[in-house]
């Protein structure tokens, strides 16, 4: 994630404590390349779980994330929208509410 996309609490709680967001980055980045899924397919993942445990801060990095590996705005849609049958429709409903204010601020791509 670049450091202009990161929210400035998580920019106030790195300068504060660099060696703990270092640590939480690293693993991150060690659980994403431990397996086959490629980096995209990870983040929708994690956006899903995010979703699950209702989590808003983390729906709304992992839809950057997913953003930044490549996702388009409909397959992260579609990503949450699977989740109906799963964790029900209001608890969806809120998630792709949190993932559409991250989607609706993501530049235009270029004609």
């Amino acid at each position: 994630m670049s450091e202009k996309s990161k929210p400035s609490f998580y920019k106030k709680i790195a300068k504060q404590f660099p060696d703990v967001i270092s640590a939480v980055e690293n693993l991150g980045t060690t659980l994403r390349t431990a397996g086959p899924l490629d980096e995209k397919t990870s983040h929708l993942i994690q956006l899903a779980a995010a979703a699950a445990g209702q989590s808003e801060g983390s729906v709304c990095s992992h839809t950057r994330r997913a953003l930044q590996a490549g996702a388009s705005s409909e397959e992260i849609t579609h990503a949450l929208l699977l989740l109906v049958s799963t964790i029900g429709f209001p608890q969806t409903m809120a998630a792709m509410s949190w993932a559409q204010e991250v989607l609706e601020k993501k530049p235009k791509a270029k004609e």
